[in-house]
């Protein structure tokens, strides 16, 4: 969803675990009010909060807070629409996972049956 030519202008994420708001805000192009703002309107948004409520996101809230930018400032999404794609995206990923999983199991109990069935 976030290609790369979308966000030319926006700084590579560098490598460390937590950002404060201030530090998203840059990364993001977007003001610390508005991230504040997206965390009511998108349930997906939950940075963790430590002494004083500060703000601390991770790497994930931050490709999040870009696909969010993305979605509404270039795309030209509503709030509302950006959030059911964002939504629709997950169960999309959702049901791939599972997907993977039911494969993964499937050739671990054919391994398993190969092994129990009696050598003729």
């Amino acid at each position: 969803m976030l290609e790369a030519g979308n966000n030319k202008e926006l700084p590579v994420i560098p490598g460390k675990r937590y950002f404060t708001i201030g530090e998203v805000s840059e990364l993001c192009g977007v003001k610390p009010h508005v991230l504040r703002y997206w965390e009511q309107e998108f349930p997906s948004l939950k940075p963790a909060k430590r002494r004083g409520n500060r703000r601390y996101y991770q790497r994930q809230d931050v490709i999040l807070i870009r696909q969010i930018r993305s979605l509404l400032y270039e795309q030209g999404y509503t709030i509302g629409g950006a959030r059911q794609k964002l939504a629709g995206n997950q169960a999309k990923d959702d049901v791939s996972k599972s997907k993977q999983i039911i494969r993964q199991m499937r050739i671990e109990l054919e391994d398993i049956l190969q092994v129990l069935r009696p050598k003729s």
